[in-house]
């Protein structure tokens, strides 16, 4: 059994495949493209994925897509009609899009595919799982574990922003759900937004520069305070509520109110790439402090209700590893597996895994190796032979080492003397994260080298 998963169209476009359970290969449309969370249709993570899987569309008994986008219309709908007529010039902007492309998904999913080859549709099944239901099937499915406390966090999905689900053997349980607009994705993308950060791909950003942040220090106890008297109330099930008077992205253009959020923490909104002052380092560890509080308290929900020895994570708040640290460290758990590719990307791959374990009741493999993910080596890779007729496509220079000591010894010596290297080995990383299949690499006891990195 054979089938194909998507995501498309938010941001973190990809494809997936899966063949009897046992994940395939799966990659970012960005990959492809070069275009940084590229959101279009991934055609050519797609071609990559029935090429490396051997199979051809027709062959395939399903494919998935990431989310039920009916769903997240309706809450769209919902949600302008509550906060009208605030919003009107969103809507405008909005409605155009979702009933030229998003309502008619089934059919631009059908015209992408067949762009790629052709394929009768009324044999290949179309399913539509819960985005959030998606992403954890992303890291329950793949996870060594047959029972697991499960939970997802991110921006939004249709209507969840969060949930606690049990997966045990096949089947997954959905316990809670935290819903829209209350979103720790959501609180956390406002600070990147405020902080002078792209949202939906500046939080790493934001994460990074927490630790510049002083640990302790009056300036970053009174942005605690601030954020959780004034932004969020924070329940002790780890649920959320939003002041919604302080935020806009629910039926604006903008994530914040900018006035009010200047005047409650007493500066401006910084300009991208303006200078960062100790202020907005000091608020990115208020902000990241508040958001560890509330992933704990949401851990500690999930161990109650499930009373599991495991946790699996999934949902772009995942994607935070001093929050995943954290939580690790308080004990809750006695194993904790997170889905590598935990943003929109990895709903690809839930979204199959879904498919063959929960609509065609398929029972789990036990993976070979640690787990499912193949160490999330899972996108192309490239033949000694593909390499030489790059370089002598493009005449570039190039020394070939037999010997990988040898080839590791001149390395560390570029590296020593302060050069980049640009690292390629094997298939390539699932997910944003480099494990050294497609890594840049730096001497970190050189003073300049982080500088360095970010000019180049």
């Amino acid at each position: 059994m054979k089938i194909l998963g998507l995501s498309a169209f938010y941001h973190d476009s990809a494809a997936a495949i899966i063949e009897n359970g046992e994940i395939i290969a799966a990659a970012q449309e960005e990959r492809f493209t070069r275009k940084k969370h590229d959101a279009a249709f991934p055609t050519n993570a797609v071609k990559f994925c029935l090429n490396y899987g051997g199979t051809k569309l027709s062959q395939l008994d399903a494919i998935a897509f990431y989310d039920k986008p009916l769903l997240k219309f309706e809450r769209l709908l919902e949600t302008y009609y509550a906060f009208a007529p605030k919003g009107l010039s969103s809507f405008i902007t909005a409605m155009p899009v979702w009933l030229k492309e998003k309502m008619f998904l089934k059919r631009l999913l059908y015209e992408e595919l067949e762009k790629i080859e052709g394929f009768d549709k009324k044999k290949v099944k179309l399913l539509f799982p819960e985005h959030h239901l998606s992403h954890a099937a992303s890291a329950y499915y793949p996870a060594p574990f047959d029972d697991a406390a499960i939970l997802t966090i991110d921006g939004v999905g249709e209507w969840a922003t969060a949930s606690i689900c049990h997966g045990k053997g096949r089947d997954i349980t959905i316990l809670k759900e935290l819903k829209f607009p209350h979103s720790l994705g959501l609180l956390y993308s406002a600070f990147t937004y405020f902080l002078g950060f792209k949202v939906n791909s500046g939080e790493y950003k934001l994460m990074g520069l927490a630790p510049y942040g002083v640990p302790g220090s009056e300036e970053v106890k009174r942005f605690v305070d601030i954020i959780k008297n004034t932004l969020v109330d924070i329940k002790e099930d780890g649920s959320i509520w939003l002041n919604q008077e302080y935020f806009s992205y629910a039926t604006g253009l903008r994530m914040v109110h900018e006035d009010k959020w200047e005047k409650l923490f007493g500066f401006k909104l910084r300009k991208p790439e303006a200078e960062l002052q100790s202020h907005h380092c000091n608020l990115g560890l208020a902000i990241q402090e508040v958001t560890e509080e509330a992933v704990i308290k949401m851990a500690a929900e999930a161990k109650r209700l499930t009373q599991s020895d495991n946790l699996c994570m999934a949902g772009g708040v995942a994607l935070n590893c001093v929050a995943n640290g954290k939580v690790y460290n308080t004990g809750l758990f006695k194993e904790v597996f997170i889905q590598p590719a935990a943003g929109d990307a990895g709903g690809a791959l839930g979204s199959a895994l879904a498919a063959y374990h929960i609509y065609y009741e398929q029972d789990r493999i036990k993976p070979v190796s640690l787990d499912g993910m193949k160490g999330s080596y899972l996108g192309p890779e490239y033949t000694d032979l593909d390499i030489k007729l790059t370089a002598k496509k493009y005449n570039g220079k190039y020394q070939y080492f037999n010997d990988t000591q040898e080839l590791s010894k001149h390395v560390a010596q570029l590296l020593s003397e302060g050069n980049v290297i640009g690292w390629m080995q094997g298939r390539m990383e699932f997910g944003p994260r480099a494990l050294g299949g497609r890594s840049i690499l730096g001497d970190p006891r050189n003073a300049e080298m982080q500088n360095k990195l970010n000019v180049k």
